[in-house]
């Protein structure tokens, strides 16, 4: 069977479910969808995704005792292709295998978030897991399911809100930290620090624009994407393009400040806070031009009830301390954070 062009991951997933496992599995009880790992999980991959470890796959979720029977019966029947695609594929070196993963529920969250939370998450929990971790439970479609895959997904679709009021102060805080740092960069003539800070604060505005959205960030090369996708009537994103293109101090400075009220009059409306002033305002008795962003970080702190979280000052959950790949894509290595959330 010969390929027809470019059919999404989702799509070609959801036709091997129907075509290929749903008739192996019978009348077993499970779940399957296309979960965990790959941008095909959260329907950003193109035809160039085609060319790297990339085809049908699915995690199919049932009971304890069926697992080996379920997966003998699949490794036992599989196609070699379906729709021209290879159904055994690898890269990197990699030998290639075919990815219909076996597992009961437990071990699949084992594996993707670090523990499995089948029965809740703690404060720890969510706080040390990355969002991109989460994505891969919430995110990708789902081919069937008899409620226990639901049951799961419904309890990780978003942050309790104390932990988000939380998050968001923590967010909001990254911002007020450096915010008056453009102007001053400039203005010993550090140009391309400027320019760098202006870039770290585009990015955090970005994320603060999905925490208040409820929506997960995914991993960086999806993060323009993701954001892009929320909708931008405002136009907070235009004035983030043009705030990290902008070739002088004066340009940059009012493009972010901008950028930042909006982000401002956004926080206003999703009447979490007692309101707060989003206009600019200069910054002390220097030349620079900022939101303040102290003041929505007071707002947030002050609709957070568990005394815990006060205690933790403001360090943010994993993805707004920890920018390093090889850590926030192994739960195991990331889990070990969890003590610094600890009692």
């Amino acid at each position: 069977m010969t390929k027809t062009g470019f059919v999404s991951a989702r799509r070609l997933s959801a036709g091997f479910h129907d075509d290929v496992i749903r008739p192996l599995l019978g009348e077993t009880l499970y779940a399957a969808g296309l979960l965990g790992w790959g941008s095909d999980v959260l329907g950003y991959d193109t035809e160039r995704s085609t060319d790297h470890g990339w085809g049908p796959r699915m995690h199919v979720l049932v009971d304890a005792g069926d697992v080996e029977r379920i997966t003998e019966l699949i490794e036992a029947h599989l196609p070699m292709q379906y729709k021209g695609y290879d159904v055994r594929f690898g890269w990197d070196g990699q030998e290639p295998v075919h990815h219909i993963t076996v597992k009961t529920v437990g071990e699949w969250l084992d594996g993707q978030v670090g523990r499995d939370v089948s029965d809740g998450m703690t404060i720890e929990d969510w706080l040390v897991t990355p969002q991109q971790q989460l994505l891969g439970v919430v995110a990708g479609p789902v081919y069937a399911d008899d409620g226990r895959l639901q049951r799961v997904r419904t309890a990780l679709s978003w942050y309790p809100d104390d932990v988000w009021h939380w998050m968001l102060a923590c967010q909001w805080s990254r911002i007020a930290q450096e915010e008056a740092f453009v102007q001053r960069t400039a203005e010993v003539g550090d140009e391309l620090g400027s320019r760098v800070v202006t870039a770290r604060l585009a990015r955090d505005l970005m994320r603060l624009a999905l925490l208040m959205a409820r929506a997960y960030a995914p991993y960086t090369k999806w993060l323009g994407t993701a954001f892009a996708r929320l909708g931008h009537p405002d136009g907070l994103d235009r004035d983030l393009v043009e705030a990290v293109g902008a070739a002088t101090l004066e340009q940059r400075e009012k493009a972010l400040t901008t950028a930042c009220e909006k982000a401002g009059r956004r926080h206003n409306e999703l009447g979490i806070t007692e309101y707060v002033d989003p206009l600019p305002r200069q910054y002390f008795d220097r030349p620079a031009t900022v939101l303040d962003a102290g003041r929505f970080v007071q707002a947030c702190l002050a609709k957070v009830d568990d005394q815990r979280l006060h205690e933790l000052g403001l360090v943010g959950g994993i993805d707004q301390f920890a920018d390093n790949t090889d850590v926030l894509s192994n739960p195991a290595v990331y889990r070990r954070l969890v003590t610094m959330y600890e009692e």
